[in-house]
């Protein structure tokens, strides 16, 4: 298998500050692969052998209940680790991982992570901020669904997006990939006609449009208050 070119991560959090020579090392035992948009990376439940690192794309972490009902559970954007059970001492993956648009991934075995470890200061520290920041992720969700309004919620998911994968053009922001409101529902622990009826307020005024799987915000501003639960100016 030809080897792998360090450009492909040198750019990347995980991995700034490292030698050339640490970069190989971790380039040497990894391996590209492309996903499709709508192929799974891997399934809830399977034997987790590997773990991953996206280098472009974007990836729906989605769980299954065992009643059989799906939720989303977060996005992941470029330059992070997914699929890192064997960081947890999990034998099979929690959930599974769909590809949101056409991803480029890098793929390790799991055997060698005790390696990257040790010889990679930063990936291990990276890994470990991953890990809290999903933990912290999940713990503010979990507030959020007990506290907050639903409106607030739908805002705060919305700004998060946009905050992880935002593209801007003009005074507008657009989340870089397909969202559907099921799945802003799904984020967000109420139903899709809550969802359907806030957005559909929010284009009546001019805080942000809806098109099929997109979700473009031109007033962010607006859309902080109501997450916030400030009063402001709303047109009825």
């Amino acid at each position: 298998m030809p080897s792998l070119d360090k450009s492909l991560i040198a750019g990347l959090p995980l991995f700034q500050g490292l030698s050339t020579e640490q970069m190989e090392f971790a380039l040497s035992h990894a391996r590209s692969a492309r996903y499709p948009r709508a192929t799974a990376i891997f399934s809830q439940g399977e034997t987790a052998r590997s773990f991953f690192l996206l280098l472009s794309g974007h990836v729906r972490v989605v769980r299954t209940s065992p009643e059989g009902q799906q939720v989303v559970a977060r996005y992941i954007s470029g330059g992070e680790l997914f699929g890192i059970a064997v960081t947890m001492g999990a034998s099979a993956y929690p959930a599974t991982a769909v590809a949101a648009v056409d991803c480029v991934v890098l793929i390790w075995p799991n055997a060698v992570w005790p390696q990257l470890q040790e010889r990679l200061p930063t990936f291990d520290a990276g890994a470990c901020r991953t890990i809290g920041t999903r933990l912290q992720e999940t713990h503010d969700r979990v507030l959020e669904i007990s506290s907050k309004q639903v409106e607030q919620r739908i805002a705060r998911v919305l700004l998060r997006l946009l905050q992880q994968a935002g593209r801007t053009s003009g005074e507008e922001i657009a989340i870089d990939f397909p969202i559907t409101r099921q799945d802003i529902a799904e984020m967000t622990g109420t139903t899709l006609f809550s969802v359907s009826r806030h957005l559909s307020n929010w284009e009546s005024e001019g805080i942000m449009r809806n098109g099929r799987q997109k979700v473009i915000v031109t007033d962010p501003h607006q859309l902080t208050l109501i997450a916030e639960n400030k009063p402001t100016p709303r047109k009825h």
